[in-house]
């Protein structure tokens, strides 16, 4: 199995597919073309939080504002996995959670045909001869070499000590859901209550339907973080919250 994930939209994702299946015979899965255009972060969560259900397999994700420039083509092996990326850090924390044992290999990369264009003429090549060889294996072949100086995205840290708990929009999903770095724990004594938010007060539940269509909800959600939701409607929006945005939460 090979996956795709990357900011692409369409069309380019289906030059990758093109290539990959002119080299290899793997199951091809999307895992996402949408991811916000340019934010290596964002695509890093959704990576975290989505790659770890997927048995063995090498992943293709590209998400690449540095694309023609010098930073440097890898693949990141997570135990029986493969995830082949820019060197921006884009892989590092899904690769992290899928395996305690990660290595990082530079890819060899000579004159691409485009250089605007690597996830066709760089990434998908790679993608494809990773896979043919066996992830347990293809660093044994000419063009991979380990690095110890690779990058890496990390999330920050909520500040849990005082009585308000301050933290930060991570992501907003599609559904318009706006996912914080707050764990979920911090909350789940609340459901059925409520809690000030950015100093309004809005009710705590277990899920979206708790409360009235329309209406605002603070929940957790399925990937273990506190959201700022509305039943049917956008969280960003009701909110007035975007990713980067401090949130606060108190009694």
């Amino acid at each position: 199995m090979i996956t795709l994930s990357s900011d692409f939209g369409t069309p380019y994702p289906a030059a990758m597919k093109g290539v990959l299946l002119q080299a290899t015979d793997a199951r091809l899965v999307d895992v996402a073309h949408d991811f916000p255009r340019q934010d290596v972060r964002a695509a890093a969560f959704w990576l975290r939080e989505v790659l770890p259900y997927f048995p063995p397999a090498v992943h293709l994700a590209v998400v690449d504002p540095g694309v023609g420039t010098d930073r440097r083509a890898v693949v990141v092996r997570a135990g029986r996995h493969a995830v082949v990326a820019p060197d921006n850090g884009v892989a590092i924390p899904a690769a992290r959670r899928l395996a305690d044992d990660v290595a990082v290999f530079e890819i060899s990369v000579d004159d691409p045909a485009s250089s605007t264009f690597h996830g066709r003429d760089v990434f998908a090549p790679a993608a494809a001869d990773i896979h043919e060889r066996g992830v347990e294996a293809f660093e044994e072949y000419p063009g991979y070499e380990r690095v110890a100086d690779y990058e890496t995205v990390s999330f920050p840290d909520p500040d849990l000590a005082g009585d308000a708990l301050r933290g930060e929009v991570l992501v907003v999903d599609g559904f318009g859901n706006a996912v914080t770095n707050l764990p979920g724990r911090v909350v789940d004594h609340r459901f059925g209550d409520s809690m000030r938010v950015n100093g309004d007060r809005v009710r705590v539940e277990r899920s979206y339907a708790h409360v009235d269509r329309g209406e605002r909800v603070v929940t957790v959600g399925s990937h273990g973080n506190v959201e700022l939701a509305v039943n049917r409607g956008r969280g960003d929006d009701a909110f007035g919250v975007a990713a980067g945005s401090p949130v606060e939460l108190s009694a």
